[in-house]
């Protein structure tokens, strides 16, 4: 059965580390549906959030490959129930009076928020599940999206579980 995995990476902040991982998923003909990196607490390492679809043997496999990679410290699949994921998106909108106060219901509604405004258009920031963002998209889209960039998911362990294995209390 097809399902949406969300794999977490320690890896070694060094150059090239990203490349070496984007190039494992190209030579197995695995897919990233989203791909965030960034920075952790520590500046010796960073994290790459990768969503994609797939079986239980294809993730599977992913993680098996993933931890031959040089540089790689960890890799973790993230359990939904016990994980918080996030994604980011900027929306700009057009900005016209008969569709304005529809735009700031949405925003009002979702909890988003405007974080730029002309005269001929608004930004939308909105945070939350992709589900959350996909919804916000669907309603807003009929009043004139002009350009759109999203994260791509990130995600965290609740409580007291981490992907370092070298972090504790």
């Amino acid at each position: 059965m097809m399902e949406r995995f969300v794999i977490a990476i320690l890896v070694e902040n060094q150059p090239g580390i990203l490349t070496r991982v984007a190039s494992m998923f190209n030579r197995r003909g695995f897919n990233i549906d989203t791909l965030t990196v960034s920075e952790t607490e520590n500046h010796d390492y960073s994290r790459i959030t990768i969503s994609l679809t797939g079986d239980d043997g294809t993730c599977q496999q992913i993680i098996k490959q993933l931890r031959k990679l040089y540089n790689v410290k960890e890799v973790k699949v993230m359990d939904k129930p016990q994980s918080v994921y996030r994604e980011l998106a900027l929306i700009k909108l057009q900005n016209k009076p008969e569709t304005r106060q529809e735009i700031l219901s949405a925003v009002d509604i979702f909890r988003s928020k405007i974080v730029d405004f002309s005269p001929s258009t608004l930004c939308v920031e909105i945070t939350g599940e992709t589900s959350k963002i996909e919804a916000f998209i669907a309603l807003v889209e009929p009043l004139g999206i002009l350009e759109m960039c999203r994260t791509g998911v990130v995600a965290i362990e609740r409580g007291c579980h981490y992907l370092n294995s070298e972090t504790s209390l």
